[in-house]
């Protein structure tokens, strides 16, 4: 099992990984946050790109610049587990989850697909918070490594043997 986890803090190292490993003729399944902005938006509002090919989707409800209530759209993020669902049947080698979050902390949203996708024996690595790093080192069994949030630190240990 490879299993590692990243901070990336709000940056879309994760996005820019993904593109590397698919240039590089990687097979990569999950989702990454989209590489669009927005300046009408609020800074926690997000769209996640479907890997490796499919459709951009805004996994937050447009509550205004200035809500500051929860914006997740569960309704849009069970849309985006259900579109990685489909390809994670494919043929992969990495998968990335821009964010375990509070869905997967409380045993939601892409856990499964995680577990999945380490049964297929592909390379697994998930964007957390601080918030939900705890959750996720429960849910990882403490087995997942940490790996610094740049990309040739991930490129390293996507690299090395298991």
């Amino acid at each position: 099992m490879k299993i590692a986890y990243t901070l990336p803090q709000g940056k879309l190292v994760l996005t820019e990984l993904s593109k590397k490993l698919q240039k590089a003729g990687v097979r990569v399944c999950g989702i990454v946050q989209a590489d669009t902005v927005s300046t009408d938006r609020h800074r926690c509002d997000m769209e996640v790109q479907v890997l490796p090919d499919g459709p951009e989707i805004s996994i937050t409800q447009s509550l205004g610049k200035e809500a500051s209530g929860c914006r997740l759209d569960t309704s849009a993020l069970a849309r985006a587990a259900g579109e990685v669902a489909q390809r994670i049947e494919h043929p992969f080698d990495v998968f990335i989850l821009n964010k375990f979050g509070e869905q997967e902390a409380n045993g939601t949203g892409f856990r499964d697909l995680i577990a999945k996708a380490l049964e297929n024996d592909a390379a697994v690595i998930v964007g957390t918070n601080q918030l939900n790093v705890e959750a996720f080192n429960e849910f990882s069994g403490g087995l997942a490594e940490f790996v610094e949030p740049n990309v040739s630190d991930l490129l390293a240990w996507i690299e090395k043997p298991a």
